[in-house]
């Protein structure tokens, strides 16, 4: 016993020497510090939309007919004046035929009253002349003339149904699957036998939210309205869409259920060399509505940005090195930088590294942040 004695002694006075040490003050934390500067961003607005077709054509029968032939390949493009579809066209040649004989005996019978007309005229002023005899003349030479008119038109009617025989494209665009097939009989009552739906350009379409509407009114009327924004489309791929539009339309009438205005823009969809576009009739998009012109907003990193139940906030470097919590309002940000609306001034120090360990009127070592990439407009 009287050897562990200088051990235990050794061990009970070495206890509060260790935690002497553990008690020692560390220094303030080191945190790296950026300063909020203005930064020139594109203003975005994003909204939920939907492609259009520009235009769209139901085809329909003119003429009942047999349906005898259909000449196009379902689902492709068809170009204006292509062949689709031919109905059988023997009656209406028979009948564009019999008007053209009934044409030429009407023409006949004119020039002979034409002629009858020119003798009695020269006849009239002669013993052998009579004013009755020149007024049947007159009368007859009208009649023929109307009855020529009359058969004139017959036969532009008959031609007429005749070409309706044969339906062409009235534009240019993508074609569905036909809804009649061969040797049945079509005609005006028979209903859409396929639609034409147009490619390039497209529309998209996305209802704007009447406030939101006034605001970008205000915000662009004294950069050119309409031309001083651009509309670009986040396919639901994810990927934005490489063509730009334009926004050409803005509906009159609010809506009454939603309280939002119906927007359009126009924008390119050519054709890709694997002779597919991107965009497709009736598709939802995201639509992103872009000024021309980058604005200038105080601007700090998005690493700096902290959240809770009170709202966005930051910390900034005050007097003395001490942290403030400072709350902030956000505005049209990028996914690197934060546009800050209210709650610093230009040239505050925010921490942006570091931040974990601090805490409000905690003192700090402030130092240089790490270089931050830069945001893309």
């Amino acid at each position: 016993m009287r050897r562990r004695l200088p051990v235990l002694a050794a061990l009970m006075f070495s206890v509060p020497l260790v935690h002497a040490i553990g008690q020692q003050p560390s220094g303030p934390p080191a945190v790296g510090v950026v300063r909020a500067e203005p930064m020139p961003i594109v203003e975005t607005n994003e909204f939920l939309g939907r492609i259009e077709a520009v235009s769209r054509v139901a085809l329909v029968a003119r003429v009942t007919a047999f349906l005898d032939k259909r000449l196009f390949t379902e689902g492709t493009e068809v170009k204006h004046g292509d062949l689709l579809y031919k109905l059988e066209d023997g009656p209406f040649l028979a009948d564009m035929l019999a008007k053209q004989a009934a044409l030429a005996q009407v023409d006949a019978l004119l020039q002979y009253a034409n002629a009858s007309l020119a003798r009695q005229q020269a006849l009239l002023n002669t013993p052998a002349g009579q004013r009755s005899t020149y007024d049947n003349a007159v009368s007859q030479q009208r009649s023929e003339a109307a009855q020529l008119l009359a058969a004139q038109a017959n036969l532009s009617t008959s031609k007429i149904n005749l070409d309706y025989t044969q339906i062409r494209a009235p534009i240019d665009g993508r074609i569905s699957r036909t809804a009649v097939t061969e040797g049945n009989v079509v005609g005006p009552t028979t209903g859409t036998l396929a639609t034409i739906v147009s490619q390039d350009p497209m529309y998209v379409t996305f209802p704007v939210a009447t406030r939101t509407v006034l605001d970008l009114r205000a915000r662009y009327a004294s950069h050119g309205g309409f031309n001083a924004v651009r509309v670009k489309i986040r396919l639901p791929t994810g990927k934005v869409y490489a063509q730009d539009g334009k926004l050409d339309y803005i509906d009159p009438t609010i809506s009454t259920n939603t309280d939002t205005l119906l927007a359009r823009a126009e924008i390119p969809n050519p054709l890709a060399t694997d002779g597919t576009r991107a965009l497709i009739d009736g598709e939802f998009v995201q639509v992103l509505m872009q000024g021309l012109t980058p604005i200038e907003v105080l601007g700090v990193p998005r690493a700096a940005i902290m959240s809770d139940q009170q709202g966005d906030y930051v910390y900034k470097v005050g007097a003395g090195d001490k942290a403030e919590r400072m709350p902030v309002k956000l505005g049209q940000s990028t996914p690197t930088m934060a546009a800050i609306v209210s709650g610093l001034a230009s040239g505050d120090m925010v921490i942006a590294e570091g931040i974990q360990r601090v805490r409000p009127g905690m003192p700090v070592a402030p130092g240089p942040a790490s270089p931050q990439p830069k945001a893309a407009p």
